[in-house]
Formats: C-alpha cells, structure tokens, sequence
C-alpha cells in the first residue's frame, strides 16, 4: 500500500504544480492544457470502447462537452480550483478511507471500493472544500452560504463517485484494469479525471440554467 501510495503522491506532486500553472495563466496556455487532456482521454477512451462504436462514439462528443464546461469554468480559476480540489480530495479520502478501515465492499463494477471509502471521500472533500471556499471568499458572506457550500461540496463530491464508477464500469467491460499507464500510480489520464469529466458538465448545466 505504501508504494503504491508513494507512486500516486510523487505523481500528483508533479502534476499540481504543472496543472496550477496552466489554469491560473488562462488564455491560450488554458485551452492549450485542456485540448491535451482531451486528446489524451479521448485516445484512452478510443482504446478501451472499441469493441463498440457506438459507445466509442457518444464518449467522444461526452469528453467534448465535458472539457467544454471546464473551459466555461475556466474563466474564474478560483471557481475551477475549486471543483477540482473537490474532486481530488473525495479520491484521495476515498483511498485512504477504504485501505485503512476497510469493510464491505461497495459493489461488484469496482471491487476495490468499499462504503468506507466513500464516506472517506465525503468527509475529506468537505473538510478541504471549506477551507478552500474560506480561504479565497474571506470578504464575502451571503445569507445560509455554509449551508449552499456544504449541499453544493456533496453534491460535486458525489457526482465524482459516480463518474468513477462509470468509468469503472467500462473498464470492467473492456476487461482492463486501467484506461492508460500515462500517470504512475494513477493508471491512464482517464483513471485521473474520471470523476471530474461528470462534475463539470453538471456545474455547466446546473449554472446556465
């Protein structure tokens, strides 16, 4: 566990900084930085639904629009960290959570994932989602705000699980234990942003309408 561990950590280090970078210089370097993770997850989709064109297809104009809304986000990089902060922290707290504690696993599309975990992911999401939320909204304070952030960090920390799990779904058909191995420890890019490709779309949707 340990290793394995040490794999994801080093690798998350190197890649914060890079994707930090990216998102606060905005502009070109933004799009630049999303058009990469889009041609990445698409190739890694590619590989892993070809057996089937017409997932192939529809998770093609899926990651489309899904990097779409991030791009929308992109435009309040406090707002985008944000999401993402979220996202990272209900993986991290759902991998310590379920290789520490353990206990009956969640189901069968993912074995590896226990009801531990995903109480971990809630906990930790929420812990790190509030401070980041106080940390850059230290000015302003509107009526029942704790209250919106709490429902709107569950909902976003959810909605991440569930993309996990799509996507485990999808490997579990394809028969693979990761989308790539781009990413030591994490697998594929896919692997990675699983959860996130759903939470933006939501967001998107949730903020247009």
């Amino acid at each position: 566990m340990i290793k394995e561990f040490e794999k994801r950590l080093i690798t998350s280090l190197i890649l914060l900084p890079i994707s930090i970078f990216f998102i606060i210089k905005g502009s070109i370097f933004f799009i630049f930085f999303l058009s990469i993770l889009f041609l990445v997850t698409s190739y890694e989709w590619v590989l892993m639904s070809k057996k089937n064109n017409i997932f192939r297809f529809l998770g093609i104009i899926f990651l489309f629009f899904s990097f779409y809304s991030a791009f929308e986000f992109g435009e309040n990089y406090k707002d985008f960290l944000f999401i993402i902060t979220i996202c990272i922290f209900t993986d991290i707290g759902g991998y310590v959570f379920g290789k520490i504690f353990k206990g009956p696993k969640l189901t069968k599309i993912s074995p590896k994932k226990t009801y531990a975990g995903v109480f971990g992911g809630f906990i930790l999401s929420l812990c790190t989602g509030f401070i980041f939320w106080h940390f850059v909204n230290r000015g302003s304070k509107l009526p029942d705000e704790e209250l919106i952030i709490f429902i709107f960090i569950l909902l976003i920390s959810l909605i991440s699980q569930i993309g996990d799990l799509i996507i485990s779904f999808f490997k579990r058909k394809a028969k693979l234990k990761d989308t790539g191995k781009v990413l030591p420890g994490h697998g594929g890019l896919l692997d990675r942003v699983d959860g996130m490709i759903f939470v933006f779309p939501f967001c998107y949707l949730a903020t247009s309408i």
